[in-house]
């Protein structure tokens, strides 16, 4: 099992901004700060975090939007598919860009998601996992 995961980010100030605002309508708060790094997971009530954002140390970048670290894709689950349309339009609203509109995709039944590109080009995405009880099925 995966307890948490941490993406380097370019500009961490900006990238802060667009995660607060894109993850909020699937429960996740700013919870802790380590440094420059910083710590969301869901409201709770508890101080765990499960998603860091961190600065990257690459300094081989020429530009904003270049870099040598490799991109990463990263999925959060939603519990519905308003939630998963909830999280795209924050996320576009917060500076993301689409990268994938709310839809069915043919992973396989039932995966509903979004996906959006983060200030640093990261794919980030809002699912309604196949595998939940309460994911609504594809429409014969």
């Amino acid at each position: 099992m995966i307890d948490h995961i941490t993406v380097t980010v370019r500009r961490l100030a900006t990238s802060i901004d667009f995660y607060k605002v894109a993850l909020k309508p699937l429960g996740y708060v700013e919870k802790v700060r380590h440094g420059r790094t910083i710590g969301l997971g869901m409201d709770d009530g508890t101080p765990r975090a499960d998603f860091y954002i961190s600065p990257t140390t690459d300094t081989s970048a020429t530009t904003e939007t270049e870099s040598s670290t490799p991109l990463t894709h990263i999925a959060f689950r939603a519990r519905s598919q308003e939630e998963v349309q909830a999280f795209y339009e924050a996320a576009l609203a917060a500076g993301g860009r689409d990268n994938g509109a709310p839809g069915f995709r043919d992973y396989h039944p039932g995966y509903y998601a979004a996906f959006v590109l983060d200030p640093d080009g990261n794919n980030v995405e809002a699912v309604v996992e196949w595998s939940q009880p309460e994911t609504p099925q594809r429409p014969r």
